[in-house]
């Protein structure tokens, strides 16, 4: 893994690599942190827009060459899709139907919420700002569907399947970050008047004391200290299922690039290798969790799947120029209009169905803020209640790639 000569301070791979891990290292133990101005700072500043940010800066400063670098290209070949695989296979499918139909209903509302609302934010600045959504506006915020449907994993996929150069990505993770923090703020500010708002749906809370048990017994039977043996077998699956992955992409690739042009299979970005690379891991990461290999979450199948995201994070945010952060303002109107949409869609079918706030709440924050702060605002609620919060997002990681998608499809369409 050989870096091209660049002019930045820091030209070798090796240097950058720890230079990013230190970094990682230092905003996850910072963030750890239970007391003091540590505990203060993440509650304003999340730790995940530390984790693009400071990479940025060092990038925008001149101290590395993200552009010139390897590392990003690695991160997203081998870590991205092993990620996508590893958590995929956390997902219980039962544990999640005993969740009740009204929890998976309102998340289900949730992503059909992203999808709708990009759609309705790309026609509404349209109208109101058309230079905003002019060129490969599209294109980024099919990144922030990726987020916002799955996390981070689905949103680098959408920024390969779709083409996104750096800077209008690094403008689209400002417009995500931004707006998602609204909206959990809003969130937990609702979760503080729950019974208010119960008693407006008037929503039957008997299964959410049920879930709280259901919950606790699940992490007693589950939960372990994992072995090496069990690092080591869920780094295989991992590695071992995305050049599965890579083996089978590049002979697909070749024969659907073969098929006549007037298919135009291309424009649907099904000739594109990436889009297949991470399409199969996360196919196989759903097809290993129906098998006894789920029972490695239980030892942290999803926590080394995140180490591996992260990374992926750091080497996205040294590519990203905080300079064009500034140059396109509007952006974050087109993001407030698309969060408003979901919220919209969810309040009206959270009084319709009668759902407790628990669940319209643990439902949109499994889309939109996913793995990392569902489990903030599930314990909201009830600190047992901050696991439904990770299983609900870990669904969301499986519906990310493929609904993500689907809303590109549909807004590149628009855009024509």
């Amino acid at each position: 893994m050989t870096a091209p000569a660049s002019g930045a301070l820091i030209a070798n791979d090796a240097v950058v690599l720890g230079l990013l891990a230190a970094i990682l290292g230092a905003v996850f133990w910072t963030a750890s942190r239970p007391t003091g101005f540590w505990k203060k700072f993440y509650g304003v500043v999340p730790a995940i827009l530390l984790c693009y940010f400071l990479p940025a800066v060092l990038n925008s400063a001149g101290v590395i060459d993200g552009k010139a670098s390897a590392l990003y290209p690695m991160a997203r070949d081998y870590l991205l899709p092993s990620a996508l695989v590893l958590l995929c296979v956390a997902i219980d499918f039962r544990a999640i139907v005993r969740l009740g139909p009204k929890a998976v209903v309102m998340f289900l509302v949730g992503t059909l919420g992203v999808m709708l609302g990009g759609v309705v934010a790309f026609l509404a600045m349209g109208a109101i700002h058309p230079e905003t959504v002019a060129g490969d506006t599209w294109r980024g915020m099919t990144t922030v569907a990726g987020s916002w449907i799955g996390g981070g994993a689905n949103q680098a996929a959408m920024k390969e399947v779709f083409a996104v150069d750096a800077t209008t990505f690094g403008q689209f993770v400002a417009v995500d970050v931004l707006v998602a923090n609204v909206w959990m703020a809003v969130l937990l500010f609702l979760a503080a008047r729950s019974e208010a708002f119960d008693r407006w749906t008037r929503a039957d809370l008997s299964a959410i004391d049920d879930l709280k048990r259901r919950v606790e017994a699940y992490q007693a039977e589950h939960t372990r200290i994992p072995t090496l043996t069990d690092l080591t077998v869920i780094v295989a699956l991992g590695l071992g299922a995305t050049g599965l992955a890579h083996a089978i992409t590049d002979p697909l690739v070749a024969w659907l690039s073969s098929l006549p042009a007037e298919w135009r299979l291309q424009d649907y970005s099904l000739t594109a290798r990436f889009f297949w690379i991470t399409v199969l891991a996360t196919t196989f990461g759903l097809a290993l969790s129906f098998t006894r290999a789920r029972r490695l979450e239980g030892a942290g199948a999803s926590k080394v799947g995140s180490v591996f995201l992260y990374v992926l994070v750091a080497t996205i945010g040294m590519q990203m120029d905080l300079r064009a952060l500034l140059d396109r303002p509007w952006l974050f109107a087109l993001g407030l209009i698309w969060i408003a949409v979901h919220a919209a869609l969810m309040l009206g079918v959270a009084k319709l169905i009668r759902a407790p706030l628990f669940f319209m709440a643990v439902g949109s924050q499994a889309n939109i803020g996913g793995a990392a702060s569902a489990p903030v605002v599930a314990s909201a609620f009830h600190p047992a209640l901050a696991p439904v919060g990770v299983l609900l997002a870990v669904l969301g990681y499986a519906l990310g790639t493929y609904c993500a998608y689907l809303t590109g499809l549909v807004l590149q369409a628009l855009a024509a």
